[in-house]
């Protein structure tokens, strides 16, 4: 077995953390994060990846962007108080895939989608954290928080480099049903 980390689309599962309304006006590049976060929970809707998102505390922070939130389509979506999005629900919904990668996107880069990643750093599991579907409310957050998660063990992709990985090859349905989204 390699022991290089690859995404691979049968032991992958996409965690989408607070993508959410009412912290996006404050977030640093906001169209930029919600327009690769798309682009993965639309590849990974595609390849039949499970997908879970996490909302913080959605009472005050309002739901998931619409146009995410419209993408997700049925995929459980979970509130939380905690920071990371390893509550025992969101836990239990990675657990029953059997799958051992975690690819996520989000905010804020220093602090939800951090303490998401080191959480599940420390239960083994192997994450990928698509470096431009995550940010924060300053640059300079964005910049901290990437780089403690680099640092811990997470591998660093993009959105479109991470859908690419997972689809493999051109030409199949799954890339040309993609390509509009990757364009």
């Amino acid at each position: 077995m390699s022991t290089v980390a690859r995404l691979r689309r049968e032991e992958t599962i996409l965690l989408v953390v607070d993508v959410q309304e009412r912290l996006l006006p404050v977030i640093h590049e906001a169209d930029r994060v919600v327009k690769n976060c798309e682009i993965l929970v639309r590849g990974a809707s595609q390849l039949g990846l499970p997908i879970v998102a996490a909302e913080q505390y959605p009472k005050f922070l309002g739901g998931t962007a619409p146009t995410l939130r419209e993408a997700l389509g049925d995929a459980l979506v979970v509130a939380k108080m905690l920071f990371s999005a390893c509550t025992a629900e969101v836990m239990q919904a990675i657990e029953i895939t059997g799958r051992r990668s975690v690819l996520v996107c989000g905010i804020e880069a220093h602090v939800c989608v951090l303490q998401t990643t080191l959480d599940l750093l420390d239960q083994d599991y192997t994450v990928f954290v698509a470096g431009d579907a995550i940010s924060s409310r300053t640059p300079e957050n964005h910049r901290i928080g990437w780089e403690r998660m680099l640092h811990a063990g997470a591998v660093p992709t993009s959105a479109e480099s991470a859908v690419f990985e997972l689809l493999r090859e051109a030409g199949t349905p799954d890339f040309k049903a993609l390509l509009p989204v990757l364009k």
